[in-house]
């Protein structure tokens, strides 16, 4: 099917959204160009509050300029690779500016990531700079650097910017300056004059963004500037935000997620950007009821986490005017739950970082459906900018409503990987992402993503989505966390297998709740085998780990 005979080209999902969502938008360059914009439009606004400090946007401009001078001056060329290895502080934000000003890529590297999995990123990223933790660099980061390109390193304590200390959160204490090391924050405040020279444009690579790697080593995407500030403007443009509006960063800012729909929007949108190092359910309660925060995204794991914890009170939401949800699958029962313990709908989406984030959305305006044959809630409906496809495996398009893999075309899709071209060849035929994902989407344009293709359960050669099975588990009130992998089986092939967490005091045995999904699924799908555990593994994003509890099934654990 040629792309003009595409039913998927005539994009029905445009009737859904409203005049402002489907205007043409004329993003900034860069996000560097936006933040310059809103410090000039705002200079005293507050940029970033973290804990009891804040920062105006002026003088983040000014933190983020000494930092670029002072990059530059140490050797740092234009298109050099700057590694930044921070948690959600004004750290990250500081040093993610200058290395963008001094006209560097970041390398954004989940600080939770054990030596060698940043080896490999130092290595493969051929990363010049690297700007971290006084901890990270003592603990093991000197040892990993010391076998990598990296020649310039700043390392920078996150109790800086703030005086509360809160040990939740916070419970370490400030190291002595490494003598082969900058200290981030005092260069920070030298006053350093930003290059000239060195402005990227939309084309220029942004981040190199390191996927999980669940099949062979971590592939950098990369996300150029462009694709960056199309996903920034299309959230400022679309969420119906107040002006000067405040964020709270739920999802993390080294995942595309939290720089992109938090960051990035944030920025340019000169809003107020509130951080807490990391996730603690008890410290972002009180975070909401400080800052009164009006937008925020993060897993569904953080929503039960919220949900759960015994200070959770309506009170606490009552200033958003949108959350979204993505990164993990969110069950129609934790929606609604969450809406009647709470308030707010929390509304899903959809993206990878290969399309630098969201790629579907819930439009504001809108509460996604449930489709009435999976149960399953739709992720969202694409931006104007955007088609997203479904095609079978050999490529042909699937008439609305089959399932089949999710491809997207649009302005937000990376150009490949970093220096794959085999790899990019694959997964981007004709700049076309192929997502692994698979879904269908409604005659309106509604997305529905079923699983991941290796997900996928043979159960007796019947095909079992663990979203299914898990999206049922979630309706069951002692349910907190699910999640369902395939196991081997001398009978089936492979059979059923559900992890489960309790709510906190509710009780329920492996028994009950396989006998459960008996009642309302094939008997094909159900959960033969059942495992209550007091928490599921996650990612440092919140997305539970499947491969680790398949791994845990096949070893007999």
């Amino acid at each position: 099917m040629t792309p003009s005979a595409s039913r998927y080209a005539t994009k029905p999902w445009l009737a859904l959204l409203d005049d402002a969502q489907r205007a043409p938008i004329q993003p900034a360059d860069t996000l560097v160009h936006a933040f310059r914009r809103s410090a000039a439009e705002a200079p005293d606004r507050v940029c970033l509050a973290y804990f009891d400090g804040r920062l105006g946007y002026r003088e983040v401009d000014e933190l983020s300029d000494s930092v670029a001078g002072h990059l530059a001056a140490r050797g740092l060329a234009r298109g050099d690779r700057v590694a930044v290895v921070l948690q959600n502080s004004p750290l990250f934000v500081i040093a993610l500016l200058g290395a963008w000003k001094a006209g560097a890529t970041v390398v954004p590297v989940n600080p939770m990531h054990k030596s060698a999995e940043v080896a490999h990123v130092l290595r493969d990223g051929e990363v010049t700079a690297l700007i971290c933790s006084d901890r990270a660099w003592e603990t093991y980061l000197r040892d990993t650097a010391a076998d990598s390109p990296v020649r310039i390193v700043l390392t920078g304590c996150e109790l800086d910017f703030q005086t509360r200390g809160d040990t939740r959160v916070l419970a370490f204490e400030r190291l002595p300056q490494a003598p082969d090391a900058d200290d981030l924050t005092a260069v920070a405040r030298a006053g350093h004059q930003a290059p000239e020279g060195r402005a990227a444009g939309p084309a220029d690579i942004a981040l190199i963004s390191y996927t999980s790697g669940t099949s062979g080593a971590p592939k950098g995407a990369t996300n150029t500037h462009g694709n960056i500030m199309h996903n920034a403007e299309r959230q400022r443009t679309g969420l119906r935000l107040p002006d000067a509006p405040v964020y709270y960063a739920l999802a993390p800012l080294f995942h595309i997620t939290g720089m992109v729909c938090q960051l990035a929007a944030c920025l340019n949108s000169a809003g107020t950007l509130v951080l807490t190092y990391r996730f603690d359910a008890g410290v972002v309660l009180e975070a909401f009821a400080e800052h009164r925060p009006h937008y925020t995204v993060g897993p569904s794991t953080a929503f039960m986490a919220l949900a759960a914890h015994p200070a959770c009170t309506r009170d606490h939401f009552a200033s958003f005017a949108h959350i979204s949800s993505g990164g993990a699958p969110l069950p129609p029962a934790l929606v609604e739950k969450f809406r009647a313990g709470f308030g707010p709908y929390i509304r899903n989406g959809y993206g990878l970082t290969e399309c630098t984030a969201p790629c579907a959305s819930v439009p504001a305006q809108l509460e996604a459906p449930v489709d009435p044959a999976s149960g399953t809630l739709a992720v969202g409906v694409p931006g104007p900018d955007t088609v997203v496809r479904i095609v079978d495996d050999q490529g042909v398009e699937a008439p609305f409503g089959e399932q089949g893999e999710i491809v997207v075309r649009g302005p937000q899709v990376v150009p490949g990987y970093w220096r794959l071209p085999e790899a990019t060849a694959e997964t981007f035929p004709d700049g076309e992402l192929r997502t692994g994902d698979i879904g269908f989407m409604d005659e309106q344009g509604w997305l529905y993503v079923v699983d991941r293709k290796k997900d996928m359960i043979n159960a007796s050669g019947f095909k079992v989505w663990p979203r299914e099975v898990e999206d049922v588990l979630y309706t069951h009130p002692a349910v907190r966390e699910a999640a369902v992998v395939g196991v081997p089986d001398g009978y089936r092939g492979e059979t059923v297998r559900a992890y489960i967490s309790l709510r906190p005091g509710a009780e329920a045995d492996a028994g009950t709740l396989a006998a459960y999904c008996k009642d309302r699924l094939a008997a094909y799908k159900y959960p033969r085998q059942v495992e209550i555990l007091p928490d599921l593994p996650k990612t440092a994003t919140g997305k539970i780990l499947r491969r680790e509890l398949r791994s845990r099934a096949h070893d007999g654990r």
